[in-house]
């Protein structure tokens, strides 16, 4: 932790109630803590001074939901969110081949979903030959390989894909294919200091695999950028309680930015596979084994892992993204005490929302999901869509949100999920159920991990602005375009300068 005086900043209400000072003011950040906020302070001794030339200062931002080595390797992985089709995505592996012979190819960001019939080892088969192929869907839930990376993974010959559990078993195996992956703590750094770039002092980490360890060895190797809580999942449980870790404490190896966070627990699967567990069948459930999805784990399951959590004094992050899941999950963490979050909350009943509010559970979420989910949900759910992302029901019932990305399933950008929050559209269409949109500034306020305005005792983690960020245009979509366009000068972890670009 470090000292810091800014000098000439905006602080940015986060409350309806609150109003900006009338004039730019000073902040002073003292051993990773604000301890002071007026006009003229005087600069302590040693203490580095900065002038922010009338810029707006928010507290720093978290994204409370990504997988980071996930995040890490996306840009070197062969990008198909432009595959409108199986046979587009294809060609993309071919041109990947005929560019890079004899390198496995791994892929990541292809909609399945939205293709019009199932796809087949076979097919993958033909047009790769003996090089391995793996391509991951958008949303992370399936994998689409061919029979050598089948083989070369140790995963069951078939041709279909890998779904759900098996699919996220396989994850901790992929970086032995080779090729251009690269998870090294240089790497993380830049992906780190890409983060920090956009105002975030903080992120959730729910990496499909890993230990508590890990974070220490990058920690050691110049990766102490931001803060980051990391989440464990039932494979690694045990052994964080033999550890003897419970939710804050700090991760061993590393100081006290980089904590336990909660257990992730994955409930159902998603929209695009349709797997994710619902009260009512998918809109095309003749195609479907299962009509309305399926919960991943048996009810008993479920709640023995939210009791072994809970009584080691862990937090519970339970993935639902159906509406029968969020049910579920809700009554599991009112059965056993748990306490967290239901991660993503995407469609859920008006009375669930009420009964998360009244447990005091958080939604974690991720607004830019919004934008590549909407033209799918409307076919397979249907008027169900009036029931997903429901932020201004969350909001109003008393439900605290916690924005993310799920990166890489959407981009590390904060700005494009308050923008996503606020607009509620991708383009030049009207928002999308704009009766659930929320504010710049509730957006905002869900965005810096609980922390009030800039004032005394509030966590020396801070973003100066080039813009007000509550400032709005003549309608969302052009509130929308400068939430995405917003620059930050500065970032500050704990008073030490992340960022600067002044």
């Amino acid at each position: 932790m470090s000292s810091l005086l800014i000098r000439n900043t905006r602080p940015v209400p986060l409350r309806p109630d609150e109003r900006a000072p009338d004039r730019p003011v000073d902040v002073l950040v003292e051993l990773g803590s604000v301890t002071a906020v007026g006009p003229g302070l005087a600069r302590p001794q040693g203490v580095e001074e900065i002038d922010a030339g009338g810029r707006w200062v928010i507290p720093g931002l978290w994204d409370q939901h990504l997988h980071m080595t996930q995040w890490t390797l996306a840009s070197q992985r062969l990008d198909l969110s432009s595959a409108r089709s199986p046979e587009e995505a294809l060609n993309l592996v071919c041109a990947r081949i005929a560019e890079r012979p004899g390198e496995p190819v791994i892929g990541w960001g292809h909609r399945a979903g939205t293709w019009d019939r199932e796809v087949t080892v076979s097919e993958l088969d033909a047009v790769s030959g003996d090089i391995p192929v793996v391509l991951m869907s958008g949303d992370g839930h399936h994998g689409w390989l061919n029979t050598t990376a089948l083989m070369h993974l140790a995963l069951p010959v078939r041709d279909s894909v890998v779904r759900e559990t098996e699919w996220f078993a396989t994850y901790p195996r992929l970086g032995t294919l080779g090729g251009a992956d690269e998870t090294s703590p240089a790497a993380f750094r830049r992906a780190l200091d890409a983060a920090a770039a956009l105002g975030v002092a903080g992120i959730v980490d729910l990496e499909f695999s890993g230990t508590p360890e890990d974070w220490a060895t990058r920690w050691a190797e110049g990766c102490d950028r931001l803060r980051v809580r990391w989440g464990s999942y039932a494979s690694t449980l045990e052994r964080v309680i033999a550890a003897g870790l419970r939710t804050g404490d700090p991760l061993p190896g590393c100081d006290d930015r980089a904590t336990m966070g909660p257990l992730k627990i994955i409930s159902d699967g998603s929209l695009n596979t349709r797997t994710a567990w619902c009260c009512e069948p998918y809109g095309d459930a003749q195609r479907l084994e299962y009509p309305s999805g399926q919960p991943n784990q048996s009810p008993e399951e479920l709640r023995a892992l939210l009791t072994r959590a809970t009584g080691a004094g862990l937090e519970v992050a339970t993935h639902a993204i159906g509406d029968a899941a969020a049910a579920d999950a809700l009554s599991a963490y009112a059965e056993t005490g748990a306490r967290g979050s239901i991660e993503h909350a995407q469609m859920m009943r008006r009375e669930d929302i009420t009964r998360m509010a009244r447990l005091g559970l958080r939604a974690s979420v991720q607004p830019a999901h919004l934008l590549d989910d909407r033209d799918l949900t409307d076919r397979i759910w249907g008027d169900r869509s009036a029931r997903c992302f429901a932020f201004r029901w969350m909001l109003d019932d008393g439900v605290e949100l916690a924005m993310g990305s799920d990166a890489p399933v959407s981009p590390l950008d904060p700005w494009l999920a308050i923008a996503a929050a606020v607009h509620r559209s991708a383009d030049e269409r009207a928002p999308w159920h704009p009766e659930q949109a929320l504010t710049p500034q509730e957006a905002l306020a869900a965005s810096v991990d609980g922390q009030p305005s800039v004032r005394v005792g509030s966590r020396g983690d801070l973003a100066l602005l080039d813009r007000d960020p509550l400032a709005t245009g003549a309608d969302t979509a052009e509130t929308g375009a400068l939430l995405r366009g917003t620059s930050v000068g500065l970032t500050v972890v704990g008073g030490l300068v992340v960022h600067r670009d002044l």
